[in-house]
């Protein structure tokens, strides 16, 4: 273990070597919106100096300790005369022993020091906390050792290094590491420093979910779902995801779900670089601006996104007490309902106060506020504050939930369903939870998924109650990875982004999927052989397809088209891109289609009908225009051309057939006829 810190002490310090130099190269586009600070080479030279002083100093008080120890008990044994061999060792071990339990003690205190950071800052002082899991990991911390590895597999703060990831991974293993195992298991079955090798893969996750892996029992349960190298069992599913469901549901208990932001690399360029789900510096620092001038509507925005740690910022108390508080002064209900709501859940800011909670929910809903409203039932139905009283919090929930609030309409189903102060009502409880769902309060899709798994109220569906569950397993912490792949991405740093986003792919997130394929398919990434590249961002593309990713469905059309990473196949393109079409009105669909049956590849030829798709995806998006303008003047162009040609071999040909026939003046006989034709009708009309 000794060996394998130190290991990781040394990588930290290339790490950050390297890194510092490429971040004086771009320090102005970095700003403080850079998740991955690097750790200062001077905090580290001087940390393992410590650490090393250290340990020269352990082992000469250890030493002068046994000296000491040792001639004390042989000062013993002379006077009592007893010639008793096993004490010295007997005191030898008892010390030994001793000093471990002491390090052991000193490790988990740091190691938990570390994650109270990690947890208080997504961003700005999580250099700190590594520098404590590595002093943690160099006493024999195993869950600081499982920190360590994961910052070396994914490039948190030191230098990506798989293969020392790996190396640890396998000893942690060998400890019974849980984590090391779904580690292990996710490494095999992308082949990322490690055979590709499904077989172990599922091996590993096996081990995995049954030490307690919740990202393995996802993994699991999503294999399950999609038959991925298992035979497919909605029912080993449910079991796997039910399990994770009810681990986030009480997490979601005690504080309430923050969604995390899924940024598609598949946008444009120029929307990725100003991408809504997260908020860039510049525009953060004029909405501080704005607020400072006394826009409320800003004020209560800021004060929410920092009270839960939205688009990229810290999770800061103080902040948003501050901002709410202005714009209450301002009148605002929905930051006076705020308040009272950290007030009554309680924090560093507002140190939890039941009486300064009823006062701003009663404020906000004089005013109307659901939330205010929603609040106020809050303390009656738990009896925060003031008695519990059901019929209260019903009427006030009923109030917010008429409103539109998701959480009132959420207690409403909740009330129905336990029978807390009403009569059960599975019904209603069914359509409360339904109608909070609708606005993706987590909660409430929970409470479907039991319903539906057991057969509660509603006909049991075991697909149902599985991408039920399914939605509420990636509300997981796990998910904060997508903020840290994408800063990770946009930073340059390919296979740091990949490896994250791949593993979230692997726990069935269907945007991680997409954005797996798309760097694959951009062959920057180092970590996989290029030969490998496509067949596997095929294999991902596919895997967010059938979970309703229309792009993704394009993207197998074209990769059947032009032979990427699988045989040339259009009529297996055609029929994807069909489905994109006439399922997800994909405009690119549609032209790719029409293009197809202009030109018979792969399917019967059909002018009339590519003209058609041409229209349709004319119709469906703007951007198709042009493109479809251009394909039509050339299908009209070309069609012109074609029907010009066959007019002119129609016409030689009918003629060479009368020639044959009447003569060679059989031209001169036919207007003969006519005229004599003409000359008879006048005389009848006329005579």
């Amino acid at each position: 273990m000794k060996l394998l810190s130190l290991l990781v002490e040394t990588l930290i310090i290339l790490g950050v070597t390297i890194k510092n130099i490429e971040a004086e190269r771009h320090n102005k586009k970095q700003k403080q919106r850079n998740v991955t600070i690097q750790i200062s080479v001077n905090e580290i030279k001087q940390f393992l100096s410590h650490i090393l002083e250290r340990r020269k100093l352990v082992k000469v008080i250890n030493k002068r300790e046994n000296l000491l120890e040792k001639k004390k008990s042989q000062h013993k044994l002379r006077i009592k005369g007893i010639q008793n061999k096993d004490l010295p060792k007997r005191n030898q071990n008892y010390l030994k022993k001793q000093a471990k339990k002491k390090i052991t003690d000193e490790g988990d205190q740091l190691f938990k020091l570390g994650i109270k950071i990690l947890q208080q800052s997504k961003s700005q002082k999580q250099k700190e906390a590594y520098i404590l899991f590595a002093k943690a990991a160099d006493m024999g911390n195993l869950k600081a050792m499982e920190k360590m590895a994961d910052a070396l597999l994914f490039g948190n703060f030191v230098m990506q290094n798989i293969t020392a990831a790996i190396q640890l991974y396998e000893s942690l293993a060998k400890e019974g590491s849980y984590k090391a195992q779904n580690a292990l298991g996710f490494l095999s079955s992308y082949g990322i420093g490690m055979e590709y090798n499904q077989a172990k893969a599922l091996i590993y996750y096996t081990f995995g979910s049954a030490g307690g892996s919740m990202m393995s029992q996802m993994i699991l349960g999503y294999r399950y779902l999609s038959g991925i190298n298992v035979l497919q069992n909605c029912e080993v599913a449910l079991y796997h995801y039910k399990k994770v469901a009810d681990y986030i549901a009480d997490k979601l208990e005690k504080s309430e779900g923050i969604p995390v932001e899924k940024v598609r690399l598949t946008e444009r360029p120029e929307n990725l670089s100003s991408n809504s789900e997260i908020l860039d510096w510049d525009i953060y620092q004029y909405y501080k601006f704005l607020a400072e001038r006394g826009d409320v509507h800003i004020q209560v925005s800021l004060g929410q996104l920092h009270l839960i740690g939205r688009k990229g910022l810290d999770q800061d108390y103080y902040k948003a007490l501050y901002y709410f508080l202005k714009a209450a002064k301002a009148g605002s209900a929905n930051a006076m309902a705020f308040i009272g709501k950290m007030y009554l859940e309680g924090n560093d800011a507002a140190p939890q106060n039941n009486a300064t909670a009823f006062k701003y929910f009663s404020m906000a809903a004089n005013k109307g506020n659901a939330i205010g409203l929603h609040g106020l039932g809050l303390l009656y139905f738990y009896g925060k504050g003031v008695p519990v009283n059901y019929a209260e919090a019903l009427k006030y929930f009923q109030k917010a939930a008429e409103k539109g609030w998701p959480n009132a309409q959420f207690q409403l189903g909740f009330m129905y369903y336990s029978g807390s102060g009403v009569w059960k009502d599975y019904k209603l409880a069914f359509k409360y939870f339904y109608l909070a769902s609708q606005s993706g309060q987590p909660l409430a899709i929970y409470y479907l998924a039991e319903m539906y798994a057991t057969g509660t109220g509603v006909l049991r569906s075991c697909r149902t109650a599985v991408e039920l569950y399914k939605g509420v397993c990636e509300l997981g912490h796990w998910a904060e990875k997508f903020l840290t792949a994408y800063f990770a991405y946009k930073d340059g740093d390919i296979d740091s982004s990949l490896v994250q986003y791949a593993l979230l792919a692997e726990m069935g997130y269907e945007v991680a999927q997409s954005n797996s394929a798309f760097i694959l398919e951009s062959k920057k990434a180092k970590i996989i052989e290029k030969e490998k590249m496509y067949p596997m961002a095929l294999l991902l593309w596919n895997r967010a397809a059938i979970q309703g990713n229309a792009f993704a469905r394009v993207k197998i059309g074209d990769y059947h088209y032009y032979g990427y990473g699988t045989k040339k196949d259009y009529q297996t393109a055609a029929t994807h891109y069909s489905i994109a079409a006439h399922k997800y009105h994909s405009a690119q669909a549609m032209f790719n289609l029409a293009y197809m049956y202009e030109h018979g590849l792969g399917i019967s030829k059909d002018i009339h009908l590519a003209r058609r798709l041409y229209d349709m995806a004319a119709q469906t998006s703007p951007d198709a225009h042009m493109p479809v303008f251009f394909a039509l003047m050339k299908l009209e162009t070309v069609h012109v051309l074609r029907d010009i040609l066959f007019f002119n071999f129609t016409m030689r040909w009918k003629w060479i057939q009368l020639d044959n026939t009447l003569g060679p003046y059989w031209d001169l006989f036919a207007i003969g006829l006519i005229v004599a034709v003409l000359i008879y009708l006048l005389r009848n009309r006329y005579g």
